[in-house]
């Protein structure tokens, strides 16, 4: 019978422990050692999870001014980069644009965008290329963006009208309904407002997608945790707000598939929808778009069009009635050129400088996404001395960015005159100032949204005098934020109006 000497065995395991650490040692002591961006510390399973706050782009801004304008973080297990400066985002989204165009999976956008179908989510690849391509090509380019100036002068004027209703109004609310009738005009064809059929539905129903897709899902960063969804109640929302929003737009597509071919008053592809739908039938894609890739843009419009567009404007008034000199001086530019015009229209803007200063003035200090949609490294990099490892997640904050005392001088202050003299722009070539990103991954429809800021502002500070309600000092306006998908005001903003 065999005996196992176990005094042997144990001394021959002590030996080979000894050996394996020994070599372990000098492997890490001559193995090419990383030279990695600076890190705060961390804690156990969740990283620096705890550090993000309330208001994760300030709390980025705080940690960048100790550990530098490139930063690397440890969100549960996924590494993150973060970026805070308009050099180290040049360096992302131009020198290497091409490495960090893809987007980390996120399961918040897989379940709201049809596995996430549209452009904003979608990984970078072939399907991506040809969806963006598709959309700047045949929606999204300046003469399609021209074709519907009427759609936003008519609501623009029906904006108006509603506010000469009432001396006391909520702009916060006026600008939201705005931009979702001007989009869902644009998207579908018709308004879904003004108490038309499924209007309050629809309404709702947006406004828990914005909710849903600016959440913070603890799964994507500690994938074991994903179970704790199913408990607080956020997988239920999710899928409650997917199959609701898929059945309205399932209808609302059967219906215009149902109607009849032949022109009416707007004639055929006269909105995104119809676009769509004859590429698709027409098979002029040069591949199969399925009916989930429609809704899923669809959304996506919504999401970049509606709720983003608002948030400026509500903003852009905000600063206006904090800083009543400057109002004063928007509105003799526009009455200068208003003349005795019963309203502008868009051929004016072009005269207003000054309008389109406090316009870009409002998006330095408000970026609607201050934390610009993560990227994604696809291979091994070096990045200004630091090496990036592959599968590097990499947050942008464009907000902070803004207000680098580097680029702007007394960069907390409204001071749109800031514009009036440079060439700054916000199309992504100016890298201090990126409201709408850069390069691959930057958002398509910025002339879309700044048509309607454009009109919207001007119209209103031409046709009305405002003031804060209560005889508030300008001073006391509260500026605080809420942070979600969008960076909006935490309080409506109430308004007296009086036209002028």
């Amino acid at each position: 019978m065999f005996h196992l000497n176990i005094p042997f065995f144990s001394s021959v395991l002590a030996l080979a422990l000894l050996a394996l650490f020994l070599l372990n040692c000098l492997y890490s002591l001559f193995k090419p050692q990383k030279n990695l961006p600076p890190s705060p510390p961390k804690l156990p399973i969740i990283g620096n999870l705890h550090q993000l706050g309330t208001y994760p782009h300030r709390s980025l801004q705080s940690l960048s001014r100790k550990y530098g304008q490139l930063m690397l973080l440890h969100l549960g297990s996924a590494p993150v980069l973060v970026v805070s400066s308009a050099d180290a985002a040049s360096e992302i989204m131009k020198t290497h644009d091409l490495i960090f165009s893809d987007r980390p999976h996120s399961s918040m956008p897989d379940k709201l965008l049809y596995g996430s179908k549209d452009i904003g989510f979608s990984p970078y690849g072939e399907y991506w290329r040809q969806v963006r391509s598709i959309c700047v090509l045949h929606f999204l380019n300046n003469k399609r963006v021209q074709s519907f100036r009427h759609v936003r002068e008519e609501e623009t004027s029906q904006m108006i009208e509603k506010i000469r209703k009432s001396r006391l109004v909520n702009l916060s609310e006026i600008f939201a309904t705005l931009t979702n009738d001007v989009v869902c005009r644009v998207a579908l064809g018709r308004k879904y407002s003004d108490g038309e059929r499924g209007s309050n539905k629809f309404k709702e129903l947006l406004c828990g997608f914005g909710e849903l897709l600016g959440a913070v899902n603890i799964g994507d960063y500690i994938p074991w945790l994903s179970w704790v969804n199913r408990f607080n109640g956020l997988d239920a929302k999710a899928e409650k707000v997917a199959k609701e929003i898929d059945e309205f737009l399932e209808s609302v597509v059967a219906d215009r598939k149902n109607r009849s071919k032949k022109p009416q008053s707007d004639s055929i592809a006269s909105n995104f929808l119809d676009i769509m739908l004859e590429i698709q039938e027409g098979d002029l894609a040069g591949f199969a778009i399925e009916q989930d890739t429609i809704k899923a843009l669809i959304l996506d419009m919504f999401a970049a069009g509606s709720d983003t567009t608002s948030t400026v404007m509500e903003w852009a008034m905000a600063e206006l009635l904090k800083h009543p000199e400057k109002m004063k001086k928007l509105q003799y530019e526009i009455r200068q050129v208003a003349q005795d015009k019963p309203e502008i229209n868009e051929d004016d803007l072009e005269k207003l400088p000054y309008l389109k200063a406090v316009i870009k003035e409002t998006l330095r200090l408000h970026i609607p996404l201050s934390l610009l949609v993560p990227r994604k490294s696809m291979e091994d990099i070096n990045i200004m001395g630091y090496n990036i490892s592959s599968g590097t997640q990499v947050i942008v904050n464009a907000w902070a960015i803004a207000r680098d005392q580097q680029w702007w001088e007394d960069p907390e202050e409204f001071r749109p005159e800031r514009f009036l003299n440079n060439n700054i722009d916000f199309r992504g070539f100016h890298f201090q100032f990126i409201p709408f990103g850069s390069g691959r991954r930057r958002c398509p429809g910025s002339t879309f949204a700044i048509a309607i800021n454009e009109v919207a502002l001007g119209k209103l500070l031409h046709k009305f005098n405002f003031a804060l309600p209560n005889e508030t000092k300008p001073e006391h306006l509260d500026m605080s934020e809420c942070f979600g998908l969008t960076v909006r005001k935490r309080l409506p903003l109430i308004v007296v109006a009086t036209p002028y």
